[in-house]
């Protein structure tokens, strides 16, 4: 009987990879940055923010969760597939898990990226390193990239629930008149400018994410919560426009308003990382302390059952579609369900054009 993930043998969970031991930090910023030329000294002080983790960020043990729930969300789904994971700057890399699935027979696999939106860094770079490590291993499998989840309800869901918990945990006396407080990663405006095939793709769907939960907070709490779409871990020289404001400005600016609170949600992350666990839960955390502002900070989708089993819902989607079979394509929010082949030119590299895979040019 055929499987219902033909003419997928395989799934690849493509993520960015992260250091595990102190010694690690510097050669992976090295691959990080790897043509932009910053010198050593400055890696060694972007890396001092790991020493406050015991060197390590916590990627590759939430991928290693995230695997291990997909295999099981998978086994008792009756999906009979391989679950391999690869990435881009560090240890399991892409090329190691192309030569393990090379040797265990794989021909086609639909890869997850840990990335739910539209941009260069987000998606097309990915599609970039896939290119480059397939290139290095000959007769590699064939790869599809499975469509952006951004407003995938397996996605958007937990996020909500998140949401509502966090305010949950505000005293009361300051919950009523809170902020929701939305972040996401700041990219160079002109890379937001160039995402998507029609380009401004990254900013438009977390405003479409951001929309539809605080929809579904008013709905759940009979009150609408002023909301912002606000940015972190912005780097690159200062005279590049970067997206704003930055979340410590935007808090600054909410204390300057007497506003009492704030629940921080942190929509542009599907797990704790770095740029949670340092920028929000770190350093924005001390600024609404010094600011006198209440805050608490929703949890990403992480684990969230209704995540992992997402995965498997855009395989089966993806599959079905492979085979010339009709599929629903479950999302919420005013945009309609991301393409599953990306259009030339889409998300378009700033530094000109390399060979990308899972795309149309």
């Amino acid at each position: 009987m055929p499987s219902v993930a033909e003419p997928y043998d395989a799934l690849l969970l493509v993520s960015f990879g992260g250091p595990e031991r102190p010694e690690d930090v510097v050669p992976f910023l090295r691959n990080v940055t790897a043509g932009k030329d910053i010198p050593d000294e400055r890696l060694v002080e972007v890396g001092a923010h790991y020493s406050l983790f015991g060197g390590r960020s916590p990627i590759n043990d939430q991928n290693r969760a995230l695997l291990a729930a997909i295999e099981e969300d998978l086994r008792s789904a009756g999906v009979d597939l391989k679950v391999y994971w690869g990435n881009r700057n560090w240890d399991p890399y892409l090329t190691d898990a192309l030569e393990q699935m090379k040797a265990d027979g794989v021909r086609r696999a639909a890869c997850i990226l840990t990335s739910a939106y539209s941009s260069y860094s987000g998606c097309r770079q990915y599609r970039e390193d896939l290119a480059a490590a397939v290139a290095k291993v000959p007769g590699a499998p064939r790869l599809d990239r499975l469509r952006a989840y951004f407003n995938h309800p397996g996605f958007v869901e937990p996020n909500v629930d998140a949401t509502l918990a966090a305010l949950a945990l505000l005293p009361e006396d300051v919950r009523r008149d809170a902020h929701l407080v939305f972040v996401t990663h700041s990219v160079p405006e002109s890379m937001n400018g160039a995402s998507g095939p029609l380009g401004g793709a990254y900013v438009a769907q977390h405003r479409s994410v951001m929309d539809e939960i605080g929809d579904r907070v008013r709905e759940e709490t009979g009150h609408r919560y002023p909301s912002a779409l606000v940015y972190c871990s912005r780097s690159g020289p200062p005279a590049v426009p970067w997206l704003e404001p930055d979340v410590n400005d935007h808090l600054e600016k909410l204390a300057a308003q007497q506003v009492p609170g704030v629940v921080v949600v942190p929509i542009g992350f599907v797990s704790d990382h770095m740029e949670v666990i340092y920028d929000l839960d770190t350093e924005a955390a001390a600024t609404a302390k010094e600011l006198g502002i209440a805050f608490e900070r929703a949890s990403t989708a992480g684990l969230d059952p209704r995540f992992v089993a997402m995965v498997r819902d855009l395989l089966l989607e993806r599959a079905a579609v492979e085979r010339g079979e009709d599929a629903e394509r479950d999302a919420v929010g005013a945009l309609p369900p991301a393409w599953d082949v990306c259009a030339p030119g889409c998300c378009a590299n700033p530094r000109g054009a390399r060979p990308a895979l899972c795309g149309s040019d």
